[in-house]
């Protein structure tokens, strides 16, 4: 059991970049603790960290997983955890939420019993009711795209990314849906964020030759989690033009709980050339906001003027792999990049409101981000 055990503590780390994990079996196997390492230089606060599940299989392959429940191994506390599926509807990971010092441990305990009830983080879905938008949140930030529907009111157009800023941990936007008044803050945030023709905060597009080649809305939509702890969604577009390809793509977009910036990855279809350039985008305002941009450590931001009583808002996309360049072209900020050879890109993109009191300043949002940057290095 020594050697078996050494192995796979070997292979999570190999798996898990940012923290170790120790697997330990008790009471034949009516129970596993599992030990989460910070291996970074950075503190994780409120992170959801994804536990293999195909390792907890090895040591509990009979695991019953409508009975499990997660305890703190201290306290014997219930905690919040999720899992999380793919497009086969298979569990992946486990999900648990931790915060971790440098360095510091935290140990969880996997058993049976009667499992508490918490309250969700995070939560999508499709708004038939409001011209096919697909909207999201989870306690700290909302978000929303838009649908073909919307495509027959040319004036409320919008292609990009969309912010819907709150104030409250509350899941809030079927309340909005439903009282129907999304730029008036009745305590809760509100919807002054303003898309129109342009990548909004965050979206991507391919690019040849500095012009961005928008697609039109979304055809098409999949749930693949949807909390406490994570939401995932699929939105499906179909063909366009983009120089002799004609390309389709899907977006797959996941949020966290306790983030402000959403996982995104775009798969492209149809494309023929060898190279295939892609920007995201951050939209400009009228007035002084505050931009900033790092090619080499793949960080661009924006703080906005503030919108007069609203407040201001601060969008940002991170990149993973290499930017080939940043610009400010046609009244946006474009992060440059190559697809990688399966046509695919992952990165992220978030924003932040200043009234609900997380990030106050230009500053204080760049360094968010920078933080936010250390988290996946």
């Amino acid at each position: 059991m020594k050697n078996k055990s050494y192995y796979l503590k070997a292979a999570y780390i190999i798996l898990c970049t940012f923290f170790s994990i120790q697997i330990k079996v008790h009471g034949q196997s009516k129970s596993i603790t599992l030990e989460v390492v910070n291996k970074s230089k950075v503190a994780y606060t409120h992170k959801v960290m994804e536990i293999p599940w195909a390792s907890i299989l090895q040591q509990w392959g009979n695991l019953d997983t409508a009975k499990l429940i997660v305890l703190d191994a201290v306290t014997h506390d219930q905690i919040i955890f999720q899992y999380d599926v793919n497009t086969n509807n298979q569990i992946q990971n486990l999900l648990v939420q931790l915060s971790l010092q440098p360095s510091q441990s935290s140990k969880v305990m996997l058993t049976y019993g009667d499992r508490k009830v918490f309250t969700t983080k995070t939560f999508g879905r499709f708004v038939p009711e409001r011209k096919e938008d697909f909207a999201w949140e989870n306690d700290r930030i909302a978000f929303r795209m838009y649908g073909k529907e919307l495509e027959k009111t040319p004036a409320e157009m919008g292609y990009g990314m969309d912010v819907w800023v709150k104030r409250t941990e509350r899941m809030i936007l079927n309340e909005r849906y439903k009282r129907g008044e999304y730029h008036i803050d009745h305590g809760d945030g509100m919807d002054y964020y303003h898309v129109g023709y342009s990548l909004g905060a965050g979206s991507m597009m391919p690019i040849l030759q500095d012009s961005i080649y928008y697609s039109r809305n979304y055809i098409s939509w999949s749930v693949l989690n949807n909390g406490p702890l994570r939401t995932t969604f699929q939105l499906m577009y179909d063909d366009w033009s983009v120089g002799k390809n004609v390309v389709k793509a899907t977006k797959t977009i996941s949020l966290d709980a306790g983030s402000q910036f959403n996982k995104i990855t775009v798969d492209y279809e149809g494309v023929q050339d060898s190279v295939f350039q892609v920007a995201a985008g951050l939209v400009l305002r009228e007035g002084k906001g505050i931009k900033y941009q790092d090619e080499q450590n793949g960080i661009m931001a924006y703080w906005e003027p503030m919108h007069g009583a609203d407040g201001t808002t601060g969008v940002a996309c991170i990149f993973t792999t290499p930017v080939n360049k940043m610009i400010e072209q046609k009244g946006q900020l474009l992060g440059k990049l190559n697809t990688n050879r399966k046509y695919s890109v992952t990165y992220y993109a978030g924003a932040v409101w200043d009234r609900a009191g997380l990030v106050k300043n230009a500053d204080e949002w760049i360094a968010f981000v920078k933080h936010f940057k250390m988290e996946l290095e």
